[in-house]
């Protein structure tokens, strides 16, 4: 499965469990806080500490897991038993997170806790592995760019199908604003997304055949070495900031967008706004793979995160009744958005690549790992912390906020990620690999398996013995 170009069903293949992964997500993400926090009563600042304390237990799990799959040998490969059972846990931990107990008298906090913990460990559990046999699977420059097109752009789909099946839902069954209803509506969501989960992860599996450790040498037990070598990975560590940095700004806005739009844009069309945005990312995807293929992957990502920031900026601005202007705004900014999540793929791969020409070892799980730490911990920072926030600037439930609330979710939902990503398209100028660079890695890793000594491509003075 190492060869250069890989068929489409294949590729399919391989995107379907983020396409199901996505259809969780965003519940928990954007629907789950409020949810937890209007209809089952928990308090939003608690609630905050709790997705912050999940984050960074993660810190933990996400490193650990990729190194386990690296590491690991089974009839089925490295990865894929972890996919499989890895999603079966995630289906039914989701389940009893989107059901909390009907009774007054039952902590509600300690469930949500509990069961948060335990879907973001089986989260782990399935997607740094999943995402680990992405890299193996060509090393193609070029392709690689459109393997993780296919699979982002059904992340997408599966974030928009996530983004109108609570209205959905709660359509087809009637269920009203009642919190009655909204129980209904979460209890519903969760029967309807278990299985197709597990299903997609079970194709996947099925279908996709890993070659003993992708066909190269696999990593050893990480050593106090293995981990500074990480720091040698100059190309890593300037994407990992970059992305780090968009990740925090691009979480907020996900967190925020229901609060946003009912108590500044005093408006119900929340779902509406999402689907203008994944519906604009999925539509213009191809178009910046395109783009990526001629000009470079670090030039296309380099303007899509301009293009988002630029018109996203003027969301600031915006105040009750601006619905159409809103609207415009989110469609602009959605230009860049599925560049935004495939190109970083893309790229990161590619310093997976360089890693193997400085160790000797293929290591995806483990950087994996470490890139999911930086993608959770953006979150936390999200989710955690705006959520905090607005619980100490007085925000209350089901209610009319006041001035200072809601100039704090303007703030925290467009000023504070557009700067973000300015400081973010800052550090990824510095990024320094190119296709004739990887072209030129890739022969190195080929020469250096053959027992050769062979000059870091960007490094042209330092030698690496074979």
């Amino acid at each position: 499965m190492t060869t250069s170009r890989m068929i489409w069903s294949d590729k399919v293949a391989y995107g379907l469990p983020a396409f199901a992964l996505a259809v969780v997500g965003i519940p928990v993400y954007v629907y789950i806080p409020k949810f937890y926090s209007d209809v089952v009563g928990i308090d939003i600042a608690m609630m905050g500490i709790i997705l912050l304390a999940v984050r960074l237990f993660d810190a933990v799990s996400d490193p650990l897991i990729g190194v386990l799959s690296d590491r690991t040998r089974t009839p089925l490969g490295r990865r894929r038993p972890y996919i499989l059972a890895g999603g079966v846990c995630v289906a039914l931990t989701m389940l009893l997170l989107f059901t909390p107990p009907d009774d007054p008298a039952e902590n509600h906090t300690l469930w949500f806790g509990v069961w948060i913990f335990a879907l973001f460990l089986c989260w782990t559990a399935v997607t740094v592995p999943y995402e680990s046999l992405g890299p193996e699977l060509t090393f193609d420059y070029d392709e690689r760019t459109s393997l993780f097109a296919v699979r982002d752009g059904l992340l997408i789909a599966g974030t928009l199908l996530a983004a109108i099946s609570p209205a959905l839902v709660g359509a087809i069954l009637d269920t009203g604003p009642s919190q009655e209803g909204e129980r209904r509506k979460f209890f519903w969501l969760a029967v309807c997304y278990a299985p197709f989960l597990i299903g997609t992860c079970a194709w996947c599996v099925y279908r996709i055949r890993e070659t003993p450790a992708g066909g190269q040498r696999t990593a050893a037990a990480p050593t106090l070495q293995g981990w500074r070598s990480i720091g040698e990975n100059r190309p890593f560590l300037i994407l990992l900031t970059a992305y780090t940095i968009s990740a925090v700004g691009s979480n907020l806005p996900a967190t925020l967008i229901l609060y946003y739009v009912e108590y500044v844009l005093q408006s119900q069309r929340a779902d509406l706004f999402l689907m203008l945005y994944f519906v604009t990312g999925i539509f213009f995807l191809p178009a910046w793979i395109k783009l990526a293929g001629r000009y470079g992957k670090k030039n296309a990502w380099l303007l899509s995160m301009a293009i988002n920031t630029g018109i996203f900026m003027g969301v600031f601005f915006l105040g009750p009744g601006d619905e159409w202007l809103y609207g415009i705004l989110v469609v602009g900014s959605g230009l860049g958005f599925g560049a935004t999540l495939a190109l970083p793929s893309a790229i990161q791969a590619d310093v997976i690549d360089y890693d193997e020409l400085l160790t000797g070892q293929r290591r995806e799980g483990l950087y994996i790992g470490i890139w999911s730490i930086a993608k959770k911990l953006a979150a936390a920072v999200g989710v955690g912390a705006a959520l905090a926030f607005l619980g100490r600037v007085g925000y209350e439930p089901n209610i009319d906020q006041p001035e200072q609330v809601v100039t704090t979710l303007r703030i925290l939902y467009a000023l504070v990620p557009c700067l973000c990503n300015i400081v973010a398209l800052a550090v990824a100028v510095a990024y320094p690999l190119d296709a004739a660079a990887h072209r030129a890695i890739r022969s190195g890793v080929t020469r250096r398996q053959r027992g050769e000594t062979v000059s870091d491509p960007l490094q042209p003075g330092k030698r690496i013995a074979g």
